[in-house]
């Protein structure tokens, strides 16, 4: 029981933090909890993703390119993809999803609940030290992966001409699939354990650029009540990280 609970509570503060976030107009609870829902749904074809290119031979190796080709191929961009899938097609067409900061609230709530869901899958398997780890390291790190993807997806839908929307979108999937398999990378890579570190680098670096992504959208908002202007889509954004 005390595995379980330690293995909600992360993605759910980080909702709930998420959601506190959204200052100018809260979205409604039912699309919140169906994005996590799905969240929770989507490890169901990642973990087939993976497993298939696990059988493909691509796997965790003394091979520094296996390796590569493992954390950013076969795991970033199979869950990563996954969760796009589902930011892009459920979510993304509803009205509510009226402002580019919805982006990265929705894109939250399907990442934690595919983190929490593999949380779940993890204290069955591993037991409470690896649920204690994962607490302040992967399940933040989604988080992160998450506030990446859907601050593109954001401004994909609102701040960009149409013909931009596609190289927005992407920017939000390959931006997310970059940290992600960086951090994992790091994480298993065999060659040298010490870069192992970096991997705490990558996150690190990864929160503090989400928080600038959740500020800017804050504060160009178009539902604030002081807002001067309406972005302007020529407006220069946040390099990926």
């Amino acid at each position: 029981m005390l595995n379980l609970l330690l293995a909600i509570i992360p993605g759910l503060l980080i909702s709930i933090y998420i959601y506190t976030r959204d200052i100018h107009e809260k979205e409604p609870h039912r699309y919140l909890i169906a994005c996590f829902g799905f969240g929770m749904l989507s490890t169901i074809p990642a973990i087939f993703l993976e497993q298939t290119g696990v059988n493909l031979g691509i796997t965790e190796s003394p091979n520094v390119f296996m390796t590569i080709a493992f954390a950013y191929i076969v795991v970033a961009c199979s869950e990563e993809l996954v969760k796009f899938m589902f930011l892009r097609y459920y979510i993304y067409p509803h009205d509510e999803f009226d402002e580019p900061f919805d982006g990265i609230v929705y894109a939250v709530m399907i990442g934690m609940g595919f983190a929490t869901l593999e949380n779940i899958l993890y204290a069955f398997s591993y037991g409470t030290e690896t649920v204690l780890v994962r607490m302040f390291t992967a399940v933040p790190a989604h988080a992160a992966f998450a506030v990446i993807m859907g601050y593109y997806v954001g401004l994909a839908k609102h701040n960009v001409p149409k013909k931009e929307e596609v190289k927005y979108l992407a920017y939000g999937f390959f931006g997310a699939v970059l940290l992600h398999g960086t951090y994992d990378f790091f994480l298993f890579q065999e060659n040298i354990p010490a870069l192992a570190s970096l991997a705490f680098v990558a996150l690190i670096a990864g929160i503090y650029y989400s928080r600038l992504l959740i500020q800017d959208h804050q504060e160009n908002s178009p539902h604030r009540k002081d807002f001067p202007f309406i972005r302007d889509s020529t407006d220069e954004d946040p390099p990926l990280a």
